[in-house]
């Protein structure tokens, strides 16, 4: 039995969840989100405030399943509550972004600026000085996607650090070459 899978999701004031034959729908203040899942491996029952998601079978992928469901239904609860956010910072002598409408502009050291397209459901915003990015949305996996999909434009390097990096990110430092005597 899956540790995570058997604790109940609470869900908060505010947020409808409508639970379907094979998928669940979760609506709040965020958005609205909807997953599909395997109705062979989990069954899904609302009591009180709370969603239970219950094993079926005593098959490993049964159980794997049932833990990644109840992570996925989970984010899904909070995402339309709360929402998710990712902050990047930009490190570098000219290194900078800019937002224009549904695109993000970043001027990396190349000898061109790149164009990102931003998807349907994110929102991001480019601090006064163009050096911090801030990408949040409803859908988690859509927001760390985004997320990783800008810090692999430019990734830091370790020996001066420039580069665009996640906001706790530590850059392991290197030493430059040492002078020979």
């Amino acid at each position: 039995m899956s540790r995570i899978g058997k604790q109940p999701i609470v869900i908060p004031e505010g947020v409808s969840v409508s639970i379907k034959s094979d998928s669940i729908e979760a609506a709040g203040p965020k958005g609205k989100l909807s997953q599909h899942f395997d109705k062979n491996y989990i069954s899904i029952e609302k009591e009180d405030n709370n969603i239970v998601i219950k094993n079926r079978g005593n098959l490993k992928k049964s159980d794997a399943m049932h833990g990644l469901y109840r992570s996925l239904f989970s984010n899904m609860v909070t995402g339309v509550s709360k929402g998710f956010t990712k902050e990047l910072v930009i490190e570098g002598v000219g290194y900078k972004a800019d937002l224009n409408g549904k695109t993000v502009v970043l001027s990396l050291g190349f000898s061109h600026d790149i164009v990102y397209n931003i998807p349907e459901g994110i929102n991001v915003e480019v601090g006064k000085k163009g050096t911090n990015i801030v990408i949040s949305g409803v859908d988690k996996q859509l927001v760390g996607l985004v997320a990783s999909q800008i810090r692999a434009l430019k990734e830091p390097e370790p020996y001066k650090g420039k580069g665009i990096r996640y906001k706790d990110e530590h850059i392991r430092r290197k030493m430059g070459k040492a002078e020979g005597k």
